[in-house]
């Protein structure tokens, strides 16, 4: 049996599958920065084509084929529809009858939907709704998190030509104060 990936490699393999460049996965995964450019994309390069790598993005993307995950398209969709929630969609026009159900606008966004009953002393029911909705703020950092709003940046300017550099460890941070020291060329 293989050994399995050290945590940095699973992480530049995750990295990858997402669809970042080696040299991107390489130093987001936090691999070290310590000479070049070259030298990090060579080492970036080499960890790509290790086999375990290699079998690790392999399964990776077959799971990501497979008809019962739900692709990028349906997660945001249905993130959207918790953001999009709205008490108005299951409150009637009366204003005090809770209707719920997969006709309502944004059925998705209720995490919660409970019938009660209680009884009066004289034994008449009293039925109760009570409806509960995701939060919309968490759904939209969720999908501002998937469109990479929140990213922090570094702009560096080479030879008159801008980079824009992802900052998102400290080796990373590292490789952005090398650049812009003119060490990293």
């Amino acid at each position: 049996m293989a050994k399995r990936l050290t945590e940095k490699q699973e992480s530049f393999t995750l990295f990858i599958f997402k669809g970042m460049n080696q040299r991107e996965a390489y130093v987001k995964a936090g691999y070290a920065f310590k000479s070049s450019l070259a030298v990090m994309d060579a080492n970036a390069s080499r960890l790509a084509n290790n086999e375990k790598v290699k079998t690790r993005l392999a399964e990776l993307q077959k799971r990501a084929e497979d008809a019962s995950v739900m692709s990028v398209l349906e997660r945001k969709q249905r993130l959207t529809e918790m953001a999009r929630g709205d008490l108005a969609d299951f409150v009637d026009s009366d204003g005090g009858t809770i209707t719920y159900g997969k006709d309502h606008p944004n059925h998705r966004a209720v995490t919660e939907f409970s019938i009660a009953t209680t009884y009066t002393k004289k034994g008449e029911p009293i039925v109760t709704k009570s409806i509960k909705l995701y939060n919309p703020v968490s759904a939209i950092q969720e999908l501002n998190k998937m469109e990479k709003i929140y990213t922090e940046g570094a702009q560096v300017n080479i030879d008159n030509r801008s980079i824009n550099i992802e900052v998102v460890s400290d080796n990373a941070k590292q490789l952005a104060e090398a650049l812009i020291e003119g060490k990293g060329t």
